[in-house]
This record gives structure tokens, sequence and C-alpha cells, in this order.
């Protein structure tokens, strides 16, 4: 229901500040006194059309804010997180609108900037506005079908309606994908057999790249290795005659030092006699390290030996690794995809070869489970569309009942129940369904907003919303001068059933009727006022003693006499 409405600036209202409260509220006031500005107002928080002369002289944008409170389980909820919104459930929705001075406008819900269709969107599934000039909700024919479905159609089947052609809908689609890739197969088959064939041959297997990738740097690491230690054997064992290397430099050596030493006889002869020179004792000392030299040279001439037959080198190996790694790599290329994907795209091209080998008999399976599952479809929709038709001659007759009290005797409410072709059947059905009435005898059943006069498509309205009372997501429902053109017993029976539709639903009522005022639960009063050359319009809600003085008003005019105030106060008892 609408908890509050909050207006700035809208033509001559400065500032309003608004509760309203379960029930039927009456909205009263003279002629001319700003109760269409209120409701200009309402309309724009609802996402109506706005423009630049909403403003009020000398403001420089014009701003409404409406607040709602729902239910914890209420639509909107679920609209607003479809669309990315948030809101927490059991809080007020807020809607808010402002109109700047160059006509555009901006729209926020619960704080949350939206676009005016779905400020529009939102604001349907909380409230309804019926008025004179323009109706929404129940004259919008897209409503209809969920609506009669409310009334009196089982739910299980729409819902199973709806199961059968998401079958339906996703075995067209696998039949509709299956003929795009063959046919997309077909022009690509010398292709496919060929890809299939070089990537069969060559055969790619899941991690292979990286497994090469390994091997082939461990067998370049061992190729270097063995480089490094057969070049340090090569220097100290040179092949090169010219260069004896360092084990014949030593031998050499040791010869050339022997010389300086005395024969074996004479090195005794000088001992014994102590005359021994003291260089012959360093050339004996470095002629042993000689010595020592060459045996270490040896031993290291052993050691690469053997370190040369210890590694383990393979170069046609790490050949056959890299002409393995570049051609997965060329094919990825090629293919444009990696060498990890390569196993997964040639399954898809095999995939994609089989479907074109075996179509035919895949497009036979297809196309009979297409059949099957539409046949499905249309048998519940048939279901569906047989409990619609019981349920529209329900709704009609629950429709007229209400008709002939609120003067509207002599017209026809149709319920059409309007066949679509197979292609533009949907989720709901096999069927459009169309609220059409004839407001005079022997005129043809027409739209309702083309057919009837502002007050007659409001009372016919009235008597819609009572057949549906409690089967809408509308909280909060506005009629604009629903009694127009009606008076006496009319104008009370429409009082009495906006107080019987109130029960349901929050009501609110711009009546110059008496009698539709003195049937509210409350009262609110719009009046005008000058104030230094200035025109404000006001709104308050009456106390119960000044109801009787507002509704004697509407009885006698400018004169309000003790007649019209006795009869005032009969048409507020007659109400308890």
């Amino acid at each position: 229901m609408l908890s509050f409405l909050s207006i700035r600036d809208v033509v001559l209202i400065e500032a309003l500040d608004l509760p309203f409260h379960p029930g039927l509220t009456a909205l009263t006031g003279e002629t001319g006194a700003g109760k269409s500005i209120l409701l200009d107002s309402l309309g724009l928080a609802l996402g109506e059309r706005a423009n630049a002369g909403l403003i009020r002289a000398g403001a420089s944008e014009a701003r409404v804010t409406a607040s709602f409170e729902v239910a914890m389980d209420h639509k909107v909820y679920t609209l607003l997180t479809e669309q990315g919104l948030t809101a927490e459930p059991g809080e007020p929705i807020v809607l808010r609108r402002t109109v700047a001075a160059d006509g555009r406008s901006r729209a926020w819900v619960c704080d949350q900037p939206i676009g005016v269709g779905l400020l529009r969107t939102i604001a349907g599934s909380l409230a309804e506005v019926q008025g004179q000039h323009e109706q929404m909700g129940l004259a919008d024919s897209a409503t209809h079908r969920d609506l009669l479905d409310a009334f009196g159609v089982p739910p299980r089947l729409r819902d199973d309606v709806a199961r059968k052609f998401a079958e339906w809908r996703k075995a067209r689609q696998a039949l509709e994908s299956a003929q795009r890739d063959i046919a997309e197969a077909a022009r690509e088959e010398e292709w496919l057999r060929h890809a299939v064939d070089e990537l069969g041959a060559l055969a790619p297997q899941p991690d292979e790249e990286v497994q090469l990738a390994a091997q082939r740097l461990a067998l370049q690491r061992g190729e270097r290795r063995a480089e490094a230690v057969a070049a340090a054997l090569a220097e100290l064992t040179p092949r090169d005659r010219r260069n004896a290397g360092p084990g014949a430099a030593l031998r050499a050596a040791s010869r050339a030092l022997q010389k300086l030493l005395p024969p074996p006889a004479a090195a005794s002869e000088a001992d014994s006699a102590a005359e021994a020179e003291p260089h012959q004792a360093l050339a004996q000392e470095a002629l042993d390290a000689l010595d020592a030299a060459g045996a270490a040279l040896s031993d290291a001439e052993g050691l690469l030996t053997r370190l040369v037959a210890d590694q383990d080198v393979q170069p046609r190996l790490l050949e056959e690794t890299e002409e393995r790694l570049f051609a997965l790599r060329a094919a990825a290329r090629k293919h444009e995809t990696t060498v990890a994907d390569l196993p997964a795209y040639l399954d898809n091209l095999r995939a994609r070869l089989l479907a074109l080998e075996t179509g035919t008999a895949r497009i036979e399976a297809l196309e009979a489970a297409l059949t099957e599952t539409r046949l499905a479809f249309s048998t519940a929709g048939a279901a569906l569309t047989e409990a619609r038709t019981r349920a529209a001659r329900k709704l009609e007759t629950a429709v007229v009942t209400e008709l002939k009290p609120l003067r509207l005797e002599r017209a026809r409410f149709v319920v059409e129940l309007q066949p679509m072709p197979p292609e533009q059947w949907s989720a709901a059905g096999l069927e459009q369904v169309v609220f059409l009435l004839a407001a005079n005898p022997g005129q043809p059943p027409g739209p309702l907003g083309k057919v009837a006069s502002g007050g007659e498509l409001s009372r016919l309205m009235l008597a819609l919303r009572l057949a549906l009372a409690g089967r809408s997501s509308i909280g909060a429902l506005v009629f604009d001068e629903i009694d127009s053109g009606v008076g006496g017993a009319t104008a009370a029976a429409i009082g009495e059933r906006l107080r019987r539709l109130a029960r349901s639903m929050q009501v609110l009522a711009v009546t110059h009727s008496p009698q539709v005022a003195a049937s509210a639960d409350h009262h609110m009063r719009i009046g005008k006022t000058v104030s230094a050359g200035r025109t404000q319009t006001s709104a308050a809600p009456l106390p119960e003693d000044a109801r009787q003085e507002e509704i004697a008003r509407m009885l006698a005019g400018d004169v309000v006499t003790d007649a019209a105030r006795a009869a005032a106060a009969s048409l507020l008892d007659a109400r308890n």
C-alpha cells in the first residue's frame, strides 16, 4: 500500500507531505482546488510522462517521493533482484522522481538510480491508477491473461505448460544447433578431413609440451657438460704434435734438471765429503716437484677420461625431441590454439567430421524428439485453454453481476481467448486473453479503453477489481472521479463497492460524490489558499467531526445548511 507521498514544487504545491492508511480514503475538494495536481504528482512517482510544466513557478525542479509498504514475499523484490538492485524484504519500497526545468527527469528506487521505463515497471507491481482520461493496469491487455489465470485457473496447469514449453524449446534448439553444425561441417568437409589426418598423424598428447620441454632442457645441459669435460681433457692430451701438452713439458723439464745433478757415484763421494753444492739440493727439490706434478697430471687425465665415459650424450634424441616440440608448436600456431589444447581441438574436429558422417541419423532422432515435445506442449496447452475458457465464463458472470448497480446494466463484458499461431506460442500457453466491452446493446465488443467513457470505464474497472479481489500484487488502487455523471443510488453503490474492495487492497478515490466520501474509512480534503499574492494547494486528513462538515458542503454547495449537515450525518451513520 501507499504509505507516504512527499511533493515538492509541483505546479501549485510548494511542499506537501501526506501519510496514507489501509482501507478506503476519499480525496475531496472544490473544483480547481488541486486534486488533479495531487494525482499528477503521484503519477510522476509511478513513471508517467514528465514535462517542465509541472514545475512550480520560481522553482528549479519538481520532486516527488512515494513510499510503499509491501509484504515480504511481494514480487517486487524479485523484480529488483533481477535488475541488480538491492532492497531488504520487509523494508518500504521508495520511488523518487525529479523533473528539471529543461524537461529531463531522473528516477530512483530505494535511493538507487534507474531508468523511467524500469520505474514504470516497478510501480506497475505496486499501484494502479484509473482516471478519466488515461487508464492503466486492467486496461492494458498484456495483463489480462495473468489476471484470468489468477481468477480461476489451477496453477499446476500453467506450470505444466511452462515446463513442457521449456522442453520443446530445448529440443528445437538442439535440432537447430545440430543442423547448423552439419551445414558448417559440410562447407568445411575437405579442410576437416585434411586437418584430422594431419593432426591425427601428429597425435598430440596431454601435457606433452611440458614433458618435451623438460627433456630438451635436460639433454641440452648434458651435452654442455660433455663438451666442457672433453675440452678439458683435450687441453691435457692435445692431438696436435706441435703442442706436446703439459705432460710432455713436465718430462722435458725433468730431463733438463737431471743435467744439474751429478751421477749417483759422484753424488755419493760429494755427500761423504760434505761438499755438495746448495743449488744441487734445490734442483733435486724441483725435480721431485716435477715428478709429483706429473703424477697429479696423470691422475687428472684418468679422472677426466672416466668422466667422459660417464656422460650420457644423446645428440640424436635431442634432435628428435626438438623436432617433435617444434612440430607441435607449429601445429598450434596454424590452428590458432595452444599445444596443451591440441588434443581437445583434434577431438572436436573428429566430432564435427563424425557428425557430418552420421548427421542424417542424428537429425532424424532430434526431429523425432522435437515432434514428441511439441505434441506434449500442445496437449498441455489445450488443457490450459479449456480451463481458461471455463474461468472466462465465470469471470464474465462475476463482472456482469456487479455492473447493474453501477448503472452499466446494458453493458456486456467479454473475456476473449484469441488463439496464437504456433510461432507465437509461449510458456504462458496457446492464446492471448483480452477483456472486451460492449457498452450498449447492438455494439460489438471492443477494447476497454476505446468503447467506454472515462466514468464507464472506471466503473467497469471497479467491477473487475471486485471480481479479481485478492488475486493481484497491486496493493494500492486509485480512482479519479469514478462517480462522474452519476448520483443517488448509483453513487451509493459505487461507495459500497469501493469500501468492499478496500478490504483486500488500499483504495484512494478522488470524488465529488458525498455518498462515496461517506463510505470511506479516511477522508482527505484538498484546498487552495492565496497568500501574499501566491496561490498554493494544500491537503490534510479530516478528523471525524470535520468530515460531516465537508460532506455537508458537498451536498449543499457554498451555503451549508443544517439539513445538509443532518443528511451528511445520516450518510456517515449508514456507513457504520
